[in-house]
């Protein structure tokens, strides 16, 4: 694994930081594969990377977009992650909506839902059960209590080792979200984060030694590139407790 921590100055330049890395990472896999591969986080935090991205001339017919993670609610509802990046991004461009694969949230439950996609992902890189494709890009976001996609801190979808995707679950509210082993499959895997909040679960999540079932973030260990992208707000505290520690401040 190559764990690449760089700080920014501000959410803008967070932004602007994970536009280029993105960018560049869908060139290059389309350049070297003919077509990238891509997991779309949720929240608040990337809806501005939508919108930049929405502005880009990039090889759209060459892009395969997915969802880390999902609601199980309609994709018009305003909760919904699918909702969210088709209004900021993925209406704008031309991309051939055979190339969007958003979870079933129709289907009569979670569970069934989370088969279908599985599925879906299996004959797209024509998997068999028991192996894991490697998507070109994960972006993901993380929560004040350390939780990435829908892997809650000490829920059922951690222990799931078997499997592509999985139900989580937050408060009883069901989830449909990619497994920590289909996630550390990815040829790159990018957290974009920003807040103060975000502090004390990157700490523990950053710390030699701490519980990986209360904070899931820890789980992300990748085959392939691990880049985690901070503002300042958010990773100041890492910077100074360990002046040793690879991160890169711009």
């Amino acid at each position: 694994m190559n764990k690449i921590v760089e700080i920014l100055p501000d959410k803008a330049a967070l932004i602007q930081r994970s536009l280029a890395l993105v960018i560049s990472k869908i060139q290059t896999a389309v350049q070297e594969r003919g077509m990238c591969t891509i997991a779309l986080s949720g929240g608040s935090t990337p809806k501005p990377l939508y919108e930049a991205l929405a502005g880009q001339d990039l090889p759209w017919r060459s892009l395969q977009v997915f969802w880390g993670d999902e609601r199980y609610v309609p994709s018009d509802h305003p909760d919904s992650n699918e909702g969210m990046a088709r209004k900021a991004w993925l209406d704008q461009v031309k991309i051939p909506k055979f190339n969007i694969h958003p979870v079933p949230t129709d289907e009569a439950t979670p569970a069934l839902a989370a088969y279908k996609y599985e599925e879906e992902l299996r004959q797209m890189f024509q998997a068999n059960l028991g192996d894991f494709p490697a998507l070109d890009i994960i972006l993901l976001g993380m929560g004040d209590d350390g939780h990435t996609a829908s892997l809650f801190p000490h829920t059922e979808a951690l222990e799931v080792g078997d499997r592509l995707i999985a139900v989580g679950n937050k408060n009883g509210e069901p989830r449909i979200t990619f497994t920590a082993p289909l996630i550390n499959h990815a040829r790159c895997v990018i957290f974009v984060v920003a807040g103060e909040s975000k502090r004390p679960a990157l700490a523990q999540v950053f710390a030699t030694e701490a519980d990986d079932l209360a904070y899931p973030s820890r789980l992300i260990q990748p085959q392939g590139e691990l880049w985690w992208l901070l503002d300042q707000a958010a990773g100041e505290e890492l910077a100074q407790a360990d002046p040793t520690n690879p991160v890169k401040t711009e």
